[in-house]
């Protein structure tokens, strides 16, 4: 998942548009057996099938803000304000799922928060858009989890992540649509990147995680993903020439360590 930023710079297409590919493409790999399954009569309760809607649409919102904020800004800040999807994990468990929060929990927001403010500080003007969408993403990337949490209750790990992958596609196509920007008409370069984005970043990346989320809450899943911006930053350096200073590595390592210690909190506060 951490190559998720890398394809969307090498796409070089506006990223509501590599997003919906990205999900489109991941619908129609995924759709054989379903389409076999609902021939035969298959068809999950609406009560399920409606938490994989609603997650599909979560996780739309969710790309659509960080694919742009990874065009503007560049791969890595965008990819770490994101990743703070932990944090807000937390806040939404307090108020939906009446989860108590300790005091590290609160200590874990105000480092995360140092952290991303020192970040966003040392970014250029252009840029702080770029992460600031990103930081935007990370709520509703938490509301992905929390809705899959529910949603993974009441169907199978492939059932849910297709049922979300295709409501994610059709928000998002309809997002290039409003926005009027084109899908068609790249090199084949771009489409290539698609595709590979598709299969390996989503098919593989989250249809694990929906596939975990049935066996964990969303609470200690979602910060097993704290590794992505590390391997994102480390790529971007590699691949695509973005490099970081060293004031914005120090508040990058704060905003994981804040993160770090929010899920620490969690964890006691079940044991």
């Amino acid at each position: 998942m951490g190559l998720s930023a890398i394809f969307v710079r090498w796409a070089q297409a506006p990223g509501v548009v590599s997003s919906f590919y990205r999900m489109a493409i991941a619908t129609v790999a995924v759709g054989a057996p379903f389409a076999i399954r609902m021939y035969k009569g298959y068809w999950p309760p609406w009560s399920a099938l409606r938490l994989a809607l609603l997650g599909g649409i979560f996780f739309a919102a969710d790309l659509a803000a960080w694919a742009t904020g990874v065009v503007l800004s560049g791969a890595t800040n965008p990819t770490l304000m994101a990743n703070t999807a932990p944090v807000w994990v937390g806040l939404g468990a307090m108020v939906l799922f009446r989860q108590r929060l300790s005091p590290a929990f609160w200590v874990g927001i105000v480092i995360a928060i140092v952290g991303a403010a020192l970040v966003l500080g040392l970014e250029q003007e252009g840029q702080v858009i770029g992460s600031l969408l990103g930081l935007l993403a990370a709520v509703f990337y938490a509301g992905y989890f929390l809705v899959t949490q529910l949603g993974r209750e009441k169907l199978d790990s492939l059932s849910y992540f297709w049922f979300a992958a295709m409501s994610s596609a059709a928000v998002l196509l309809l997002l290039s649509w409003g926005l009027d920007q084109p899908l068609s008409g790249y090199p084949p370069t771009t489409y290539l990147t698609f595709v590979a984005m598709a299969l390996t970043t989503q098919i593989i990346g989250y249809f694990a995680i929906s596939f975990a989320l049935g066996y964990l809450p969303a609470s200690v899943v979602a910060p097993t993903l704290l590794g992505q911006p590390v391997i994102t930053a480390i790529l971007a350096g590699a691949l695509l020439g973005e490099t970081l200073g060293s004031s914005q590595i120090l508040g990058g390592l704060g905003v994981l360590a804040g993160v770090l210690v929010v899920v620490r909190s969690q964890q006691d506060s079940r044991n």
